[in-house]
């Protein structure tokens, strides 16, 4: 019988009593595992040996994994900060707090949101608490850590910890599982039978180089079989991420209803994200707490004098005949400090004030989609960050009936035909709602934006005189709708996960 030089390899490597590992043979014959494993293949389809199966899932920790091990998990630390800080008596400041605790950067996103979710304390208004009844010697996740850190990698069967917690514990990035074909091989009893009586090496050829072609010796060479069905290496390409695909998609659909895209800072002037939509400067949502505002620079040097007259007077007297402001203080400094936008209406008064593109007449349509940053408690619908889809129409004669068709003809290009609509207040808009649609998974109703007409107050000192109605609506929460996401930090953040961004695909 004549075979293959790597065949005959791995055949007189192999035993008839018991299974070697492709790993083993490859060792024993000097041969490339993955040599070893065609030549396997090969022999089991000539009847000289069988090839066993098993896959084998091992666990390891992340560098980050090793960090929490050593250290300390984030919201451990938090806790452990918190009650130095006497937070199990009465709620402390979280500033404070978070600079005892030693963390940092993305720690800091990481600590507080999971500090509620495990029972250490409470986040609320800027203020900490803890639970001195908290025990962090029971914290399941941390005593994991603790159990794989004296492992480089381990079997997962041989590892005494429950699934819900090394579950949480990948999803948060914090430990890697790998599953590894394990592929073992037997001689069959032809195969002792052909290797008694004699197996001889024939030469064959692996593949067609440019010297057989050139030569002519291709004619007369044996090529190897190509096996088709061996596994290959997979390999990971990039490739857009579903919430970029998904604003995209949004960008087409309002292009396709008449709107134009806007532009403009992610830092700005308080005058243009609050105080030109009338929003009284002690207002809760413009406190240190609710916005990030900038050490360096801290105010912006430029405004139109006349606007900030304008809206000043507006503020402090109000608009029309029966119009009286707020009868507050304002302060041109207040205005003129930098933050990062908590809304990207601070595009819309930059374009309907006509200080970006110049002065804008009805009929006119606008619209972004733009990242957004508030100093909100991290949950299952909010970020610090997020994707706001902003629009405005400018006409005469605007209605609400106007702007709920507008939503409906918008949602339902994304198959979203059960919007609801609840009545609300904002500084800016009156009459206003907000939007809720309903969630494909649990069944319930999902905040989704809020809307209304543009108030007087508002649009009288950006010199605007016909009706304006606008919208802020929340993009992570359209993918919930549109997917079933229950976690909006599933699509993004320390926590998403890449199997889901690598195998979804954006609905058309």
């Amino acid at each position: 019988m004549q075979l293959p030089a790597q065949q005959v390899a791995v055949l007189e490597a192999a035993s008839a009593d018991e299974a070697t590992s492709v790993d083993a043979l490859a060792e024993a014959t000097d041969l490339p595992p993955e040599t070893v494993t065609g030549a396997a293949f090969e022999l089991e389809a000539e009847g000289l040996v069988a090839v066993d199966e098993r896959v084998d899932e091992t666990i390891a920790l992340t560098d980050e994994g090793r960090d929490y091990a050593a250290d300390g998990l984030p919201e451990v630390r938090l806790h452990e900060a918190a009650l130095d800080a006497g937070a199990d008596a009465d709620p402390v400041s979280m500033g404070r707090v978070i600079g005892a605790s030693g963390l940092d950067g993305p720690q800091v996103d990481i600590a507080l949101s999971n500090y509620a979710r495990k029972g250490y304390g409470a986040i609320d208004s800027g203020e900490i608490t803890a639970d001195p009844d908290a025990d962090p010697a029971a914290d399941a996740e941390a005593n994991a850590l603790g159990v794989l850190a004296e492992k480089e990698e381990a079997p997962i069967d041989a590892i005494e910890i429950d699934d819900e917690t090394l579950d949480q514990l990948e999803r948060r990035g914090l430990l890697e599982r790998s599953e590894t074909t394990v592929r073992e091989v037997t001689l069959t009893e032809r195969a002792v039978t052909e290797l008694m009586a004699g197996i001889e090496t024939t030469e064959t050829v692996g593949q067609v180089t440019p010297g057989l072609l050139t030569s002519g010796d291709w004619r007369d060479v044996e090529f190897a079989e190509y096996n088709v069905e061996a596994d290959a290496e997979r390999v990971e390409g990039g490739r857009v991420h579903i919430l970029r695909q998904t604003a995209e998609r949004v960008k087409d659909v309002l292009v396709g209803m008449g709107f134009r895209e806007m532009e403009g800072p992610h830092v700005d002037a308080d005058f243009w994200i609050n105080d030109c939509l009338f929003m009284p400067q002690d207002h809760p949502a413009r406190t240190h707490w609710d916005r990030f505002a900038l050490e360096q620079p801290t105010h912006i040097d430029d405004l139109p004098e006349d606007l900030v007259d304008r809206v000043e007077r507006a503020h402090k007297e109000g608009v029309g005949e029966d119009g009286e402001g707020y009868h507050s203080p304002w302060d041109e400094d207040f205005a003129r400090a930098l933050a990062l936008r908590g809304h990207t209406t601070s595009l819309s008064t930059r374009y309907l004030s006509g200080e970006q593109i110049g002065e804008i007449e009805p009929p006119a349509r606008f619209f972004s989609v733009e990242k957004v940053y508030r100093n909100d408690t991290l949950d299952p619908t909010h970020l610090l960050e997020f994707f706001q889809i902003e629009g405005w129409v400018m006409a005469e004669d605007l209605s609400v009936r106007d702007l709920m068709g507008t939503f409906e003809e918008f949602y339902a290009q994304f198959g979203i035909t059960d919007i609801e609509f609840k009545p609300h207040y904002n500084p800016y808009t009156e009459p206003s709602f907000e939007l809720f649609g309903t969630h494909p998974t649990t069944g319930e109703l999902v905040e989704i934006g809020n809307s209304g007409i543009f108030r007087e107050e508002m649009l009288e000192p950006l010199g605007v005189d016909c009706d304006v109605m606008a919208w802020g609506l929340a993009l992570e929460r359209l993918l919930m709708l549109m997917y079933g996401f229950e976690d909006i930090r599933d699509i993004h953040g320390t926590l998403c996960d890449l199997d889901l961004l690598r195998n979804t695909e954006v609905t058309y």
